[in-house]
């Protein structure tokens, strides 16, 4: 299955199995973004819910051509909020 990890105007399509853990997505993009596992967030946008690093893509219902938030840390530790341009975003004046 494929998801889709999207950051500002970035979309990365990784390509992963349901039974794989959160951790194992974040470490496929860490060879992406060169940022730290443990400075990345992933947040599934359907739910809004911040996905646990130990479960599966499946046991928390990410599935095929899910669309997934990635927020990095700020040097004051806290994440950044999710900041994705929507299509409405783009309205013609």
């Amino acid at each position: 299955m494929y998801i889709r990890v999207k950051r500002t105007k970035a979309t990365y399509f990784i390509q992963c199995d349901p039974t794989e853990t959160v951790l194992d997505v974040k470490q496929k993009l860490f060879t992406l973004i060169e940022q730290p596992v443990s400075n990345q967030r992933l947040v599934l946008l359907s739910t809004e819910e911040v996905l646990e690093d130990s479960k599966s893509l499946a046991e928390q219902k990410v599935e095929n051509d899910a669309v997934v938030a990635l927020t990095l840390r700020k040097d004051d530790n806290e994440f950044e909020d999710v900041d994705i341009p929507r299509p409405a975003d783009f309205s013609i004046s």
